[in-house]
């Protein structure tokens, strides 16, 4: 079935980009409304993960006069996450506490850092993990607001999942639309529409050198989305749908389970 091919996220690869004039300075890579997410804070976040970062250790017993290639003979550490995706994160993080505060949303549970840091691969005592744990909790008191897909919107997702390779290429629009529709696609566009609505309102602005940008929703995988949110460009406010995925599918590395 297509939905096995499905993975339901609340992204911290999250982005948001132009909605409105264009408001650019040196040092500053996006703004909520006047708040000024600067350059200089993206890097503070990215130096302290550089620095307690592990770097693996040679597999025991191995030789340093092995003729291994270097690949093998030294693992590299993991990776760091893209400025486009502290970016991304600091900015949903932004709004959506906003949101909350304006609307009085509440979330059911918090997150912590240390549930949050294996899935990202990061240290759970870095300042990453914490920004990132605040916003699993903020998007964790969302509305689950439910939006019955259109047909438009099964074209959308039969499109992105034919691009992704997830989706055989003879399959119909009505084909899919039976497979797919159901809680997690439903579910999908409703965050989408609170989330689009909200960054509207607030007025996200994000630097030339992050766009363009996306908030996944829903994911084909790491690479691919299903349902997301783009802003800042023509049509821009469209989606890429999907839904139901199986109960036991994990997040990919870079996203945190709703």
């Amino acid at each position: 079935m297509l939905a096995r091919r499905l993975i339901a996220v609340a992204s911290v690869a999250v982005g948001l980009v132009a909605l409105s004039g264009c408001r650019t300075e040196p040092g500053v890579a996006a703004y909520v409304g006047d708040h000024r997410i600067t350059e200089d804070a993206v890097t503070s976040l990215l130096d302290e993960l550089r620095a307690k970062m592990p770097t693996p250790s040679p597999e025991p017993g191995a030789s340093q006069e092995s003729t291994a290639s270097p690949e093998q003979a030294a693992p590299s550490r993991p990776p760091l996450p893209s400025r486009s995706q502290v970016v991304t994160n600091l900015v949903l993080l932004d709004v959506c506490q906003r949101l909350s505060a304006d609307k009085g949303y509440q979330p059911p549970a918090r997150a912590t850092a240390e549930q949050i840091a294996p899935q990202l691969g990061v240290p759970a005592d870095t300042a990453y993990a914490e920004r990132v744990a605040e916003l699993a909790t903020c998007m964790n008191g969302l509305p689950a607001e439910s939006v019955a897909p259109t047909e438009q919107d099964f074209a959308d997702v039969l499109a992105a999942g034919k691009a992704a390779g997830v989706i055989p290429a003879e399959v119909t629009v009505q084909e899919a639309a039976a497979q797919l529709d159901g809680d997690r696609l439903r579910g999908a566009l409703g965050s989408k529409k609170v989330l689009g609505e909200a960054v509207a309102g607030y007025q996200v602005t994000v630097s030339p050198r992050y766009r363009p940008l996306e908030i996944p929703l829903l994911s084909f995988s790491a690479e691919y989305a299903a349902v997301s949110v783009r802003l800042g460009e023509p049509g821009s406010d469209s989606v890429i749908d999907v839904s139901t995925p199986e109960p036991e599918a994990t997040p990919s590395a870079g996203t945190v389970a709703p």
